[in-house]
């Protein structure tokens, strides 16, 4: 068994495959404290012929397991052409940046931009957001399409975003329009970052915790003017990029 474990800031993904690069294993749990510790747990009782990390955490898990470990451009790009043969850009929203990665034709990366700047970009914003209006994330994540109002949030900065979501609600703004302005301000940036790449691509995947929102991924095919396909397993996308690595230096 070969496996990757990709640390993020939100979550933390473990994948295993086999030599046939079959995935026989996969877990998403919370990250939390001595992360390296609780990865030791899950791995215990398995069969592990190479560990790869990558993520926010991997230097942790480097340290603790003595394993390579690759970056997450690398390990998004692998994952997502693993999932997408015909895969040509890659954007990918995480827990406390996001990505935009353009691929070769064997899915090596040529080229990326990444934004670690401020969370107000990021999938944390919209957790906050919807915690923020009482909402589980998947009614959140569906609710902007009953949307009938476009309202906008304008801040950069996730702190002073939130400061614009309370004001909306101190005005009964309706929260399915509230959810459309916190799902515009994240698809306009990924938009802004991906545009560079996307007028050349054809086959974009949308992976991380962000790409199981489908109101998120129609807003983005939307300011793109391009279809945008994700995963069955999104999260997983950088834990089997990792994995792959892996069994291709064993």
């Amino acid at each position: 068994m070969f496996w990757g474990v990709d640390v993020g800031s939100t979550y933390t993904k473990i994948t295993g495959i086999n030599e046939k690069k079959e995935i026989i294993y996969s877990e998403v749990i919370p990250t939390i404290v001595n992360q390296d510790e609780v990865v030791g747990e899950y791995l215990k009782d398995k069969s592990v012929e190479m560990l790869v990390s990558t993520g926010y955490g991997r230097y942790m898990i480097e340290d603790s397991f003595s394993c390579p470990v690759i970056s997450e451009i690398k390990a998004h790009a692998k994952g997502a052409y693993f999932f997408n043969s015909e895969a040509q850009l890659v954007i990918d929203l995480g827990g406390q940046d996001s990505k935009v990665i353009k691929l070769d034709k064997s899915g090596g990366f040529i080229d990326f931009r990444m934004n670690d700047k401020c969370a107000a970009g990021t999938g944390k914003f919209l957790e906050i957001a919807a915690n923020r209006m009482g909402l589980d994330m998947e009614t959140f994540a569906n609710l902007g399409f009953e949307a009938d109002k476009e309202l906008e949030i304008s801040s950069m900065c996730a702190v002073f975003a939130e400061s614009e979501v309370i004001s909306l609600i101190a005005k009964k703004e309706s929260a399915a329009n509230i959810t459309y302005a916190v799902h515009e301000s994240i698809a306009s940036r990924l938009a802004s970052m991906a545009r560079k790449f996307a007028h050349k691509s054809e086959h974009i995947v949308f992976t991380g915790g962000g790409a199981m929102n489908p109101f998120l991924r129609h807003l983005l095919s939307k300011k793109l003017e391009k279809n945008i396909v994700a995963p069955d397993n999104p999260q997983l996308v950088g834990s089997v990029g990792a994995a792959l690595a892996g069994l291709e230096v064993s």
